[in-house]
């Protein structure tokens, strides 16, 4: 087989990364609730196991972008999603202990390639901007976001293979627009995206930057779905509540996401990063002093609109700094930190909190993320002088 295709089709594209995104939304909310349970285990093995399965996709983030740039970018997606999804169809059959916790890391691996993948094909789209490709591409993240956390809740009460069933519905569709839409003319679009060269170092320190940023920003953010929860119900606050934050968030995104990329549109990529991770780290100044429900909806509301801001430009910003280097390396050197700050976040939250407190935690993320912010924009002074 031949390709013809110069790049990927954006609609492939957006598809592919929503599929990804339920996928993965049905999975995460459920491990741990599954594992202590139906499988009787602990929830600290239950954290080992979703511990594990971050390292192992930062792992998939980092072998996916050297794949892509190195061996074939169309062989190393149907790699990505077939690793995904085959482990899936064996869950639906096979979801005792431990094979759970061993197919659910493989998944972990496939799914990182995939989001490398899917980043670094995004790279190479030219007939739309590309700030235009990863806003598309975040919202698309988030849709599929809202698809899996809502269906979860009602499929788990028809049994957990109806759920792992559904899922690998998602991962199908995810494998087959891999075979399908992503056989490009790779020869071409990596001649034209990239030269074989190296990128300056001053553009790498500021790559270095933005990536320690986005661990702070994403080892803060996971703690919404850890130890906030368990925060809020400790107020007298129902679960059910708490859960209604993610549905908002979802859906602030999915319909204000199109807004904020109009107003934003002609403002540089430094100054939407920086205002977005801004208001994203003051809704965590917020939390110090949240004891209603009302204040929880007031800070998530702020720290979506900082994430709707400031987030789709991250790795857009990485992309323009890439100039002559291999961007799928890059693009995975985005995705590792992103995983590793998901993998830490739970583990520190819970250390702050039996040492310290809530409120120690919250004032130490919102100033790790403006520090790292000030490092990024340092740096980046320094590049434009």
């Amino acid at each position: 087989m031949i390709a013809t295709k110069k790049e990927v089709r954006l609609p492939a594209l957006f598809i592919a990364t929503l599929m990804l995104n339920a996928g993965a939304a049905f999975m995460w909310p459920l491990t741990t609730i599954y594992m202590n349970k139906t499988l009787g285990k602990s929830l600290t093995m239950a954290g080992a196991v979703m511990l594990l399965m971050s390292l192992m996709m930062m792992v998939g983030n980092y072998v996916g972008g050297v794949l892509f740039d190195r061996w074939s970018p169309y062989l190393t997606g149907v790699l990505g999603a077939g690793l995904s999804l085959i482990a899936m169809i064996l869950l639906i059959f096979f979801h005792g202990w431990p094979i759970f916790a061993v197919l659910l890391v493989i998944v972990g691996f496939g799914d990182g390639i995939s989001l490398t993948v899917g980043n670094s094909f995004a790279a190479m789209i030219t007939q739309t901007p590309i700030r235009k490709v990863f806003n598309l591409m975040y919202i698309a993240l988030n849709v599929g976001v809202v698809i899996g956390t809502l269906l979860v809740g009602y499929l788990l009460d028809y049994g957990i293979t109806l759920v792992f069933s559904v899922t690998t519905l998602c991962y199908i569709l995810l494998f087959v627009l891999m075979v399908t839409e992503f056989k490009i003319d790779v020869t071409s679009s990596q001649s034209d995206h990239q030269t074989g060269g190296r990128v300056p170092k001053l553009n790498l320190r500021v790559i270095w930057s933005i990536c320690l940023m986005v661990f702070a920003i994403y080892t803060s953010y996971s703690l919404w779905e850890s130890v906030i929860s368990v925060h809020m119900t400790n107020l007298n606050i129902a679960f059910k509540d708490y859960s209604l934050l993610w549905t908002m968030n979802g859906f602030l995104i999915v319909f204000g996401q199109p807004l904020m990329n109009r107003l934003f549109t002609n403002h540089k990529l430094v100054t939407q990063v920086s205002l977005g991770v801004s208001i994203f780290a003051l809704s965590f100044f917020g939390l110090i002093f949240a004891s209603r429900y009302s204040a929880f909806v007031i800070i998530m509301i702020v720290l979506t609109i900082g994430e709707m801001i400031g987030f789709p430009g991250l790795p857009a910003w990485i992309d323009s700094l890439a100039e002559n280097g291999r961007k799928g390396k890059y693009q995975g050197m985005y995705n590792v930190a992103i995983s590793l700050g998901r993998a830490v976040g739970p583990l520190f939250g819970g250390l702050m909190i039996d040492f310290f407190s809530y409120q120690s935690l919250f004032l130490c993320v919102g100033a790790a993320m403006i520090v790292t912010l000030g490092i990024v924009l340092l740096s980046n002074r320094r590049l434009s002088e």
